[in-house]
């Protein structure tokens, strides 16, 4: 008995997914279709279809899914210790210059490569 319920259910969610699809295809659809119109109601449209579409897919096992996961991690950002501007700008200036360090070393590495190697060739003699 429970595993009928539970096909009916993933069955039911298939359909509810699948409208919810068709409905956002059928507003992009609209959209370009009705491009002589103005921009302002097809966008207000698209909205709307979008939004109708999201309420749809909610209604779904697999939905409520994604939105409790989007809900868990707005809860994890609040957590997040943002570091300051100062921290920020210190690191930054790190970084830069410890690019600029690394690519005066590659380009002298570059330059010693080029000059060995000439040597060997007979080119530099």
């Amino acid at each position: 008995m429970n595993s009928t319920v539970e096909t009916t259910s993933g069955k039911l969610d298939t359909f509810k997914l699948g409208l919810a699809l068709l409905i956002l295809i059928g507003a992009l659809v609209g959209f370009y279709f009705y491009a002589d119109q103005d921009l302002l109601y097809r966008v207000v449209g698209l909205l709307a279809a979008v939004g109708i579409s999201v309420a749809i897919a909610l209604q779904t096992e697999k939905g409520r899914e994604i939105w409790g996961y989007f809900h868990d991690a707005q809860i994890e950002v609040r957590k997040v210790v943002w570091p300051t501007r100062k921290e920020t700008v210190n690191t930054t200036l790190l970084v830069i210059a410890m690019v600029i360090v690394v690519a005066i070393i590659l380009w002298l590495l570059d330059m010693f490569l080029g000059w060995s190697i000439g040597t060997l060739m007979g080119h530099g003699a």
